[in-house]
């Protein structure tokens, strides 16, 4: 019996085995059943278990407790099911968007913000005008206000934030300056630069052509000096002179100013006919300023008109005091034009050159000045130049203004190649980068890089002034406004909220419907020009003569560009954009840049005389001017009696007259004019002598006429004749020649 027990008790193990297995496949197949339902959307019910199945898990607690948690959540999830099914799917949650942060310092220009904000220049523009700001005036280099900073970042949907780390750093000063005072035992004997200033046409260049037995005047266009010219003179006694030839013309005074800067002694050339003119007296006045002897050369003595006399008395007005009138200026009569006393004028130039002890130091790093520049085609940019310390040298490095060169070619006024520049030598020097400014001071430096260097940091305190200026411009404008929105304000004073909200919505609709940099149409007529020259000093002079343009009441004239050298295909396309015209003065445009700006309808006008060009400029600019209506009286007559004529079911009143003056024309126009007031304008409907109509009434004829209006007319009335002409109007500028 124990072992059929044994037996049973084993079997039934294995039986609840078996049923603790079928059991669990159940509530995995309710598992399964629900996930397809979930997936149907069927409502899930469980499936029926065998009696037998139940009382097994009553006797298994392990079992039952892990069917019961099972059952459970699967009931849990089906009660669940409809509210779940009910609501609508969640959308995705959108990260919100960081704004980027943009670092600002005070003074930032718009290049530095489009840096800053990793945008193009053009972009700070777009966004500053879509913030009603003007930018007309605002540059690249341009400081920005802190407003417009602002506005500009938040238009472009960034945030910003001050630092001071990002202040720019002040460069360490790297320029390039003078020497100190020469060693006097290395100084060595030089010979005088000599300036020749005076009136335009008073000889000037007819004597140094006498001097350098030369033929310049024959070249010069017009006749007259338009450059300044660097010469050095040989005389017979072995002496040398530089000479600097300026031009006497009125436009061309800083010139003149630059010459006298850079002189030892001014030669003041005045003719004995014309006596003192007003570029003599500018002359004189550069002289004093620069602090240089001068000596008087009364020309053209050989004329019958000539006094001589008379021009030194006029001088003395001008502190100008001869040595014959105990003063210690020479005064030398001559005639250039005949050679005459030149030897005696020499002489005079070398005595106060003795006189002066003029000395240089011929070592070390060349100084000077630069006289002249211009553009050639062959060799590029070239200054005349005149060095006043150390001794110029193939291949040395100089800087002058922010442009720098390495000496390639020196070249005489000969166009003869130079081994070595002196000092007071006049020299042409070619190897610039670019093309320095007139007057500017010419230094020698150690290296290119040192060049670079010098460069650097004159562009940088140039942008350093600019940007100065611009924030003193800036404040200015803030300033008015404040006081514009502060007046703004004021004005709602008194108003309720209503009027107010009105206000300003009225306001602000006006003010979106003008399109951000939309320009609306002038009124007032404007001439864009392209200036080019053939030098500096003469664009130089051509802006200096611009510069005193007062009529932008009648025409604005604006100034689009200007340079140096021959008319390129990229003027005459920046004339195309611009709707201007080129002025060329000593320059060249060759047929294939003519036949372009033909074709794209570019007006190109080339002078070789100044004011051939400023006579052209005024012509364009009366052109833009509406015609003036003149009118000329050709005949008065005076109203005698009255008469009132029936005509048709009309009565006209007709007034009987006689021709006082001139002549009465019915296709004319007419005044009727009582105590100087002119009461009415018009034509007339008749005109007759006696009964007959006439075309015209002479002088003393008495006639009949009719108005082609009703109006009072009373006798010792006055009847004029007139004609209307249309005339060209002048601009009222006046250049000053």
């Amino acid at each position: 019996m124990p072992g059929v027990y044994g037996v049973m008790k084993m079997n039934r193990n294995i039986f609840q085995r078996i049923e603790q297995i079928v059991q669990i496949h159940n509530v995995c197949r309710q598992l399964h059943n629900l996930c397809l339902r979930h997936q149907s959307t069927r409502q899930w019910r469980p499936v029926p278990s065998s009696s037998q199945s139940l009382a097994a898990i009553h006797h298994c607690p392990q079992t039952s407790c892990f069917l019961k948690v099972t059952t459970q959540q699967c009931r849990f999830l089906s009660a669940k099911k409809e509210n779940v099914q009910k609501k609508e799917k969640l959308q995705p949650i959108k990260v919100k968007e960081q704004k980027k942060l943009v670092e600002v310092w005070h003074n930032m220009t718009i290049r530095e913000l489009a840096r800053a904000m990793d945008k193009e220049v053009d972009d700070i523009y777009e966004l500053l005008m879509y913030s009603d700001f003007n930018v007309d005036n605002l540059k690249p280099s341009s400081a920005l206000a802190p407003e417009m900073v602002k506005a500009a970042i938040k238009k472009a949907g960034m945030k910003h934030m001050y630092t001071e780390d990002k202040v720019e750093k002040v460069m360490e000063n790297r320029d390039a300056v003078k020497r100190g005072p020469a060693d006097p035992s290395v100084q060595v004997s030089r010979h005088p630069v000599v300036t020749i200033m005076g009136h335009v046409d008073h000889g000037k260049t007819t004597l140094l052509d006498q001097l350098r037995k030369s033929q310049i005047t024959a070249m010069e266009a017009g006749g007259i000096t338009q450059h300044i010219g660097a010469f050095s003179v040989s005389l017979a006694s072995g002496d040398k002179i530089t000479f600097l030839d300026t031009p006497g013309h009125a436009a061309f005074s800083a010139m003149r100013e630059r010459g006298a800067h850079v002189t030892d002694i001014v030669i003041l050339v005045v003719a004995a006919d014309d006596g003192v003119m007003k570029q003599t007296i500018e002359s004189i006045q550069h002289a004093k300023n620069a602090r240089v002897p001068v000596i008087l050369t009364i020309n053209k003595c050989d004329k019958p008109e000539a006094d001589p006399e008379r021009v030194k008395m006029e001088l003395l007005s001008h502190n100008i005091v001869c040595e014959e009138f105990g003063g210690d200026v020479q005064a030398i009569n001559i005639s250039a034009l005949k050679g005459e006393n030149l030897h005696a004028l020499a002489e005079a130039v070398i005595t106060l050159s003795e006189i002066l002890e003029l000395k240089a130091d011929p070592t070390g790093l060349v100084e000077g000045t630069v006289i002249e520049c211009r553009t050639d085609k062959g060799k590029g940019p070239v200054t005349t130049a005149i060095v006043q310390r150390g001794t110029l040298k193939k291949g040395a490095v100089l800087v002058a203004g922010k442009a720098w060169a390495k000496v390639r070619l020196m070249l005489d006024e000969n166009n003869a190649m130079l081994k070595e520049v002196l000092p007071s030598m006049p020299v042409e020097i070619v190897g610039w980068k670019e093309l320095p400014s007139a007057g500017d001071e010419i230094l020698e430096v150690e290296s290119e890089q040192r060049a670079k260097e010098v460069v650097q940091w004159r562009t940088y305190m140039e942008e350093q002034e600019k940007i100065k200026k611009d924030m003193e411009v800036i404040e200015v404008k803030q300033k008015e406004h404040r006081d514009a929105h502060r007046k703004h304000l004021d004005a709602f004073i008194g108003m309720t909220w209503k009027e107010k909200s009105a206000v300003l919505y009225r306001a602000k609709k006006t003010l979106m419907c003008k399109r951000p940099g939309e320009k609306s149409t002038q009124d007032k007529p404007i001439v864009s020009i392209i200036i080019k020259g053939d030098v500096d000093g003469s664009v130089e002079a051509i802006l200096g003569v611009l510069d005193t343009y007062h009529a932008e009441h009648e025409c604005e004239l604006d100034l689009v560009h200007f340079g140096i050298g021959d008319v390129t295909e990229s003027d005459v396309a920046l004339a195309e954009t611009f709707n201007a015209s080129i002025y060329g003065f000593s320059v060249n445009a060759n047929k294939a840049i003519q036949q372009l700006a033909t074709k794209s309808n570019v007006p190109v006008k080339l002078h070789k005389v100044i004011y051939h060009l400023f006579d052209d400029l005024k012509e364009e600019l009366s052109s833009t001017l509406p015609e003036l209506t003149e009118e000329t009286v050709k005949g008065e007559a005076s109203v005698l009696a009255l008469f009132d004529v029936t005509v048709g079911k009309k009565t006209v009143q007709v007034a009987g007259c006689r021709v006082q003056k001139g002549f009465l024309d019915k296709k004319m126009k007419f005044k009727l004019i009582r105590n100087n007031k002119v009461l009415w304008e018009g034509s007339l409907t008749s005109l007759k002598h006696h009964k007959n109509d006439v075309p015209t009434v002479k002088t003393g004829v008495e006639c009949g006429l009719s108005l082609d209006q009703d109006v009072e007319i009373k006798v010792g009335d006055e009847i004029v004749c007139f004609e209307e002409k249309t005339v060209p109007q002048k601009i009222s500028w006046d250049p000053g020649f």
